[in-house]
């Protein structure tokens, strides 16, 4: 088996893992739960929530994985004994059923973007939405983009950490950001443009609430990708010598300024037709087609390559998640049934790939693939989203906490003693008390309790 990889650079480090926690969610979520739930105060409580509970959890991760310097399996064994591997293989477990139905809307966003390419979403509205009904329930197309998706993020994987996920990572996020930025300029050039950065930014605290706060707390939570193992993979192949709180802290701050970005990409466009956008896929694959269709009416061609950009975006935002994902149960292959990483990233992308091919059909042509009375997709999604994450990411809060060694753990904080240890007690207080209750919280209300 080859020597181990590190991240070559700090910049690739806040890239690549940045890219982990970046995704479709941040497209169409965060806006939409901003612009529900108080504009402006909402953000200035999610940034509370990142601080309570986000880069705390975030911290423990990464002091995992560059400890152990070892797939998430065998990392959470060697920081607090075997008994405690399995919160490992949870993470490796969940990541795969993730990137399997992930892959599905990964996939029709490819499809998207083709078939903006080649003008097919040109008609009125009902045109969009016959469109969109069209392709999903088709039993060959869906399969093939998700499929699709995967081969693309194995290409990448087998190629290694330095060569595959830090050059992917330093050429899609600042693609992705470019992207942002001048899609985030025309929106907000466009007639009418104002009232939709008014209601995405006008703080209306009369929203806010303890509801509200549960909201943001789990936006928090699953937009920084806790409990999926997928940062203490990447911390895995950090250098010694990383500051891991200001990495943690700079990571967070870019997944906030971009999830935030696409909600003055997206409010001002909607708002300068008249259009409010709800949230979910029917947001970027029904509502959003539209919006660019009339909103750019005036230029046409300009309409044309708005729409373009936005789809290349998803295709970018969705290919850095689905990269870190499959890393992970790369790494746990290739480190521990000692195979070759092109052979190992290929067994997982078989079964990732039989997994987006069974969610594609329970969606589309085969709706009858149920479980618990739920698509297929959809069982997925509430079994890691709801059962999986929370337990993982409390779990590990738990083990740093009370179970792992206190030397052990300052040591990695601050980098065997060269930097400050100024929040070391504070985070410790979080990780013990704050972070676990958050979960239990986020848990809780997501099935309605509090």
């Amino acid at each position: 088996m080859s020597e181990r990889g590190t991240f070559g650079s700090k910049l690739a480090i806040v890239l690549a893992t940045a890219g982990s926690a970046v995704g479709l969610g941040n497209i169409w979520r965060f806006p939409f739960m901003t612009g529900q739930n108080g504009g402006a105060a909402f953000i200035l409580l999610y940034f509370g929530c990142v601080l309570l509970l986000g880069i705390p959890g975030m911290l423990s991760e990464f002091i995992v994985g560059r400890y152990a310097q070892t797939n998430a399996a065998r990392a959470y064994g060697s920081i607090a004994g075997k008994g405690w591997r399995w919160i490992g293989y949870l993470g490796i477990i969940t990541s795969t059923i993730i990137l399997g139905f992930y892959a599905v809307v990964a996939g029709w966003c490819l499809q998207y973007l083709f078939a903006s390419i080649g003008g097919q979403l040109s008609g009125d509205s009902a045109y969009v939405i016959n469109y969109f009904k069209t392709f999903s329930s088709d039993p060959i197309r869906p399969c093939l983009w998700g499929v699709g998706f995967v081969l693309i993020t194995h290409l990448v994987v087998s190629q290694g950490v330095n060569k595959g996920i830090e050059r992917a990572s330093k050429l899609l996020m600042p693609l992705l950001l470019l992207l942002l930025l001048v899609l985030v300029v025309a929106s907000c050039l466009l007639p009418g443009a104002s009232r939709g950065i008014e209601f995405l930014l006008r703080p209306d605290f009369s929203k806010v609430s303890g509801s509200v706060f549960l909201e943001a707390l789990g936006q928090a939570f699953f937009s920084l990708s806790l409990g999926t193992a997928c940062l203490c993979t990447y911390a895995s192949y950090f250098r010694r010598d990383v500051n891991l709180v200001r990495s943690a802290t700079q990571i967070a701050f870019l997944d906030s300024a971009i999830a935030i970005l696409a909600g003055l990409m997206i409010f001002p466009a909607a708002f300068s037709v008249g259009v409010q956008p709800d949230s979910g896929p029917s947001l970027i694959f029904i509502t959003l087609p539209n919006v660019f269709r009339e909103a750019f009416s005036a230029v046409p061609v300009v309409g044309y390559v708005v729409a373009i950009l936005f789809y290349a975006l998803l295709v970018f935002a969705a290919l850095t998640s689905t990269i870190s994902m499959h890393e992970i149960g790369t790494a746990y292959f290739h480190e521990e049934l000692h195979l070759p990483r092109k052979r190992a990233a290929s067994i997982l992308t078989v079964i990732c790939s039989s997994i987006t091919v069974a969610c594609s059909l329970s969606v589309g042509a085969y709706a009858n693939l149920q479980l618990f009375g739920m698509s297929l997709m959809d069982f997925c999604d509430y079994l890691t989203a709801q059962l999986m994450l929370p337990a993982g990411a409390f779990l590990t809060s738990i083990m740093l906490g009370w179970f792992a060694s206190k030397q052990l753990i300052h040591d990695e904080f601050t980098n065997g003693g060269t930097l400050r240890e100024s929040f070391f007690h504070v985070w410790l207080f979080s990780i013990r008390y704050v972070v676990p209750l958050c979960i239990v919280l986020v848990f809780l209300h997501q099935f309605g309790v509090v």
